[in-house]
């Protein structure tokens, strides 16, 4: 804050999640608390060359409200769909956001604005926010699985993210889990996107429901070709619905599976699960770490934590603005 005409030393941070229809912003104090948060529709229009425009303008109109300029922060962090090029500040492949092409967004940014600018992949981001303030506990070593339209992930260890050689790393969602299953967006058969994500547990639903023979309203709704949501077959499994726990028990079947692997892999103290479908609670993570524990390694079993996500929607923009730390040494205190 400002006191006396005078800057005290703490400053602060720029948090921007990028999303599909909504992008989100926080101003946050260096220890990670959200000091003020709004947001934005994502205007997607002519293949989303108004998103970054309208971004810069969002975060000068608050700043001005809130009496702020570029002396008052550190720098800004993003996360973002699609694939990063974190050098360079580079995002392309977004499609979601009608970014078919290479988008110059950090440096954009960085003009408009005046403020340095750090972008990661939205998992990412996420990943480091339950990291930094929520679920992760204050482990070194934690991976966040988010269960949303799709899977993704993002893997933090020694506290910091790990990205692999060409960016792939945390690509939880696209572990096989079932041979010669669903046809997945990325062109395999079986990931787990296509059974754990929102849209994969209606595609388990009615793949059992054919077979189901009992009454259930759950194979009322999809033979009256009515709304089924991931959301109902957990609420509908909660109220003693037979199909509806044969839904819920295969799809935390895969889920426990695909993360035995990872924790296999990396025996992180804790695996942490967030996104929409994570909203189910204790009804998801009960038996999906019933299946991990029988799928996982005893040393690892005994030492790994499967948690739920305790940031929601502020995950991602705490943690992308925490990217945005490392510049601190770059600017006067």
């Amino acid at each position: 804050m400002k006191a006396g005409g005078l800057i005290l030393a703490s400053k602060r941070l720029i948090g921007i999640d990028l999303g599909g229809t909504t992008t989100k912003f926080a101003f946050i104090d260096e220890d990670g608390n959200i000091l003020t948060k709004w947001s934005i529709p994502t205007d997607i229009s002519d293949s989303g060359s108004k998103i970054v425009p309208n971004m810069i303008k969002s975060i000068a109109d608050q700043m001005r409200r809130e009496d702020y300029n570029t002396d008052d922060f550190i720098g800004i962090g993003m996360g973002t769909p699609g694939a990063v090029n974190r050098e360079k500040g580079t995002v392309v492949g977004a499609f979601n956001l009608g970014w078919d092409q290479v988008q110059q967004v950090g440096p954009t940014i960085t003009e408009g604005l005046g403020l340095p600018i750090a972008i990661d992949n939205d998992a990412n981001s996420a990943a480091l926010g339950e990291y930094w303030k929520g679920a992760g506990d204050k482990a070194d070593d934690v991976v966040f699985v988010t269960l949303g339209t799709g899977v993704g992930g993002g893997v933090v260890t020694n506290g910091k993210l790990v990205h692999g050689i060409n960016n792939g790393a945390g690509e939880i969602g696209h572990i096989c889990v079932q041979k010669n299953g669903f046809l997945c967006t990325c062109g395999k058969r079986g990931c787990l996107e296509q059974y754990a994500s929102a849209t994969g547990v209606v595609k388990v639903a009615k793949s059992l429901a054919k077979r189901f023979t009992g009454k259930s309203r759950i194979k009322e709704l999809i033979e009256g070709q009515e709304e089924l949501t991931s959301k109902m077959v957990f609420f509908l499994a909660d109220n003693g619905d037979i199909l509806a726990n044969q839904i819920v028990n295969e799809v935390c079947s895969y889920l426990g599976l695909a993360l035995s692997h990872v924790g296999n892999t990396l025996n992180p103290e804790n695996i942490i699960i967030g996104g929409g479908v994570s909203n189910a609670g204790n009804t998801l993570l009960q038996p999906t770490t019933r299946y991990f524990q029988e799928n996982a390694f005893k040393s690892v079993r005994d030492s790994t934590k499967l948690k739920l996500a305790q940031l929601g929607n502020d995950a991602g923009v705490i943690g992308a603005a925490s990217l945005a730390l490392k510049f601190k040494n770059d600017k006067a205190m």
